[in-house]
């Protein structure tokens, strides 16, 4: 795996995943209550043995540099995680025109580099994979490029790159997001030939594109120089088809494009699940983050139910929470009622001096007020909450504009980042 380096898009403006993205990139998103997306490769690559990480960042990236900073290697084992961002140089004078333009225009920093493969990987799924297994299949195969596939139904293929094999497994034809019965047909893998494979079938008859790819570095470097593609799904991966030799990786993990706000959150309330499809304590393969130094969570006298509490937070007497992930320092006041809800936390502690100040001014502290309700909703970071506050969709409206609290995107409010309700403000 020394022979590897992995570069991780990061650079996608996010904007299904709007109002979470309207100060921070995508990856940089926090997830899982300590956690962000960018931990998710990143952790991956550092359980398969990849040392050698390039992150590429573009849009609203402050909050993704400094929480990739954070990642520190052993100086013996030359491992690293480090930022390629959006530059004006002699060569390119534009920000990254898609994901492939990304990696062209950063071809100089890897090129040097003691790596034969080139593993590039998205900033915004969550999935847990040993790439010493993908890399095998790739070498196995004697392949140009190879890209992991996960069998998925016909009722999911429409939204999906899906591909079409020989009998080897090499990848012989590619569409995006087939909806005619005649393209479905078209692109339809035998479950007996996913079956031989070791995976079961299930039904399942079509082999999406996870968007991870696998190339011979002096492959990746040939394409990128002798054309003008800039975006793998739809540009270069389809041209390699035609020129090189392509062979699918077969995958049958959870994995999970997070690509709208429906996706975030139920994906999100799905690890405080009993028994959560992606589980985030395995001792096998820790999932690695920045590293922080607070004290334990302190609760008094509250019911706690199938949730996730996470590090330094303060839980007030008769709160009530219920399959909801609670962040980081939340401070959260007496007889709170939280349900169906993520509360990403605050990223400091207010002193006496800053509390005093917001009571003198008649603002709510930072935190949830004492008998406030929260259901079915996204609180962003540092967010001050008053006290009776009732903020839930009993009205079931599914999207509407961006008003000063936030907004409501596929029937889920989000209050954004650092706002202020009062005391008594209600949305029902």
């Amino acid at each position: 795996m020394k022979n590897v380096v992995a570069l991780i898009l990061g650079g996608g403006r996010g904007t299904r995943l709007y109002p979470l993205t309207k100060f921070r990139a995508k990856p940089a998103v926090p997830i899982g209550g300590k956690y962000r997306l960018i931990d998710i490769p990143l952790s991956n690559c550092i359980n398969s043995g990849i040392g050698q990480m390039y992150v590429l960042t573009q849009f609203n990236s402050a909050s993704l540099h400094h929480h990739i900073h954070s990642f520190h290697f052993d100086n013996f084992n030359g491992g690293f995680a480090e930022i390629l961002a959006a530059q004006q140089t002699n060569k390119a004078g534009t920000w990254y025109q898609g994901t492939a333009d990304a990696v062209r225009q950063n071809l100089s920093f890897f090129q040097g580099r003691n790596a034969e493969y080139v593993l590039i990987l998205s900033g915004d799924q969550l999935y847990h994979m040993d790439f010493q297994r993908m890399l095998r299949t790739h070498i196995k195969s004697g392949a140009d490029v190879t890209i992991s596939t996960v069998p998925v139904e016909r009722s999911q293929a429409s939204g999906l790159g899906i591909m079409c094999l020989d009998a080897a497994g090499r990848v012989s034809g590619f569409l995006e997001k087939p909806k005619t019965d005649a393209e479905l047909q078209h692109v339809q893998t035998s479950t007996e030939w996913i079956e031989r494979h070791g995976i079961a079938a299930r039904g399942r008859q079509f082999l999406a594109s996870m968007g991870i790819y696998l190339f011979n570095r002096k492959t990746l470097v040939e394409v990128l120089e002798k054309t003008p593609y800039t975006d793998f799904g739809k540009e270069v991966f389809p041209a390699t088809i035609r020129t090189k030799k392509v062979q699918v990786h077969l995958f049958d993990g959870y994995w999970e494009d997070i690509g709208t706000i429906r996706a975030f959150y139920d994906a999100n309330l799905a690890m405080a699940k009993e028994n959560p499809p992606f589980v985030l304590s395995r001792p096998e393969w820790r999932t690695f983050t920045e590293p922080r130094f607070l004290p334990p969570t302190r609760m008094d006298g509250a019911a706690v139910h199938s949730s996730l509490i996470a590090d330094g937070s303060e839980i007030g007497e008769g709160a009530v929470i219920e399959n909801s992930i609670i962040g980081v320092r939340c401070k959260i006041g007496k007889g709170v009622k939280i349900r169906n809800s993520i509360l990403m936390g605050c990223d400091y502690y207010q002193t006496k001096s800053e509390i005093d100040e917001c009571l003198h001014n008649g603002m709510p502290v930072l935190g949830i007020g004492n008998n406030t309700v929260i259901e079915g909703a996204i609180i962003d970071k540092d967010c001050h909450i008053g006290e009776q506050v009732k903020i839930a969709n009993h009205n079931h409206v599914a999207d509407c504009q961006e008003k000063p609290f936030g907004m409501i995107r596929d029937g889920i409010i989000c209050i954004q980042k650092k706002a202020v309700i009062p005391d008594g403000w209600s949305l029902s």
